[in-house]
C-alpha cells in the first residue's frame, strides 16, 4: 500500500491516509475515512458532549491581575491566577 492524499467534507482540506493507517483500518474492518485528524477529533468531541470551553474574565485575589477561569466566578469564593493558584496548592 502506498499513502493516499484525500479530501475532507468536513474543512476541505487535503491529508494524508498513511499506508500504516490504512492497514489499520483494513484489520479492524474500518471504512476509509472522511475527516482529516481535527475534524474528526472535534467531531468525537460533540458526540461526547463537549463544547468548546466557556471561559470568564476574573481579577486574581491574590495578585489583582486579569485573568480567565473555566468556571463562573462566585463573590464569595476567591479566584486566582494560575501562577497564585499553583503557590497556594
Amino acid at each position: 500500500m502506498e499513502d493516499t492524499t484525500l479530501v475532507c467534507v468536513e474543512c476541505g482540506e487535503e491529508f494524508t491516509f498513511s499506508a500504516d493507517e490504512q492497514e489499520f483500518y483494513m484489520s479492524k474492518g474500518f471504512m476509509t475515512p472522511k475527516r482529516c485528524k481535527p475534524c474528526r477529533n472535534k467531531m468525537k468531541s460533540r458526540r461526547r458532549g463537549y463544547g468548546e470551553r466557556r471561559m470568564y474574565s476574573a481579577v486574581c485575589a491574590d495578585c489583582g491581575m486579569e485573568t480567565q477561569v473555566p468556571f463562573k466566578p462566585r463573590d464569595d469564593r476567591p479566584v486566582y491566577c494560575r501562577d497564585c493558584y499553583q503557590k497556594r496548592r
